[in-house]
């Protein structure tokens, strides 16, 4: 039976990651074999059920706010750390990072939604959207902002969602060269007609990874998200 202190300190653990969590992650980059990883089992696990009790606190949490994903579980959303090297000259068969989608119907879903990504070493990060969709989405969803084009400005134009995202992710290989058919140059939304994803990113140093609040903070990045999500699985829907 556990005692008050105790049960105070059972609680916190799930608003924050453990150092050794961290340690795990930093370590394995180090040593990326079979071998060692199996030695080290026990460790993983440790570090696997300290991220899905974060990633369920988040859950619990943000559910009250987009019951959409209020049914999840950690489970449904976290992704297995062995890699497919089938294809990859990369041949290290663990990933040095644990992920988290966060998107009504589980991590295969077609629907945007959320995402945390924990990887030490200043590559944390948290955010969300529809990542590198399927062609009848993007057409959807190019279609919906071509269409709503001064409510999907509002959303990204936000104060809230500026000040935390600065703006969708534009970089190599997120966009298309020149306009799809069927949009013209001077289009107002051409910009965002052109991507091949709708996503937001905002980075989680170290430091927040063993704070107190990391998960307040997640749960602030996705309901300040929250909108942009509504928006592309309305375009999903119709």
């Amino acid at each position: 039976m556990h005692t008050k202190p105790q049960r105070r300190s059972l609680t916190k653990l799930l608003n924050m990651l453990q150092p050794s969590t961290l340690r795990f992650l930093k370590d394995l980059r180090k040593n990326n074999t079979k071998e060692w990883f199996d030695k080290n089992r026990k460790t993983y696990e440790a570090a696997k059920e300290d991220f899905a009790s974060l990633v369920n606190k988040v859950i619990t949490e943000f559910g009250k706010k987009d019951q959409s994903i209020s049914t999840l579980t950690s489970k449904d959303c976290l992704f297995r750390i062995n890699r497919d090297v089938r294809f990859s000259k990369n041949k290290a068969p663990y990933k040095t990072n644990m992920g988290a989608s966060i998107v009504h119907g589980g991590k295969k879903s077609d629907l945007a939604g959320y995402y945390f990504h924990l990887e030490p070493g200043g590559n944390s990060f948290v955010g969300g959207g529809k990542y590198m969709a399927d062609p009848d989405i993007l057409k959807k969803i190019r279609q919906e902002i071509d269409y709503s084009w001064s409510e999907f400005s509002k959303i990204i134009k936000n104060k809230k969602f500026a000040n935390y995202y600065g703006d969708l992710e534009k970089g190599e290989g997120m966009s298309l060269s020149r306009e799809p058919k069927g949009y013209e140059k001077d289009n107002p939304a051409i910009n965002y007609i052109k991507l091949k994803s709708w996503v937001a990113m905002a980075p989680i140093t170290d430091a927040d990874l063993t704070d107190k609040n990391l998960a307040k903070k997640i749960i602030t990045a996705f309901e300040t998200l929250q909108p942009l999500v509504v928006f592309l699985n309305r375009a999903l829907s119709e």
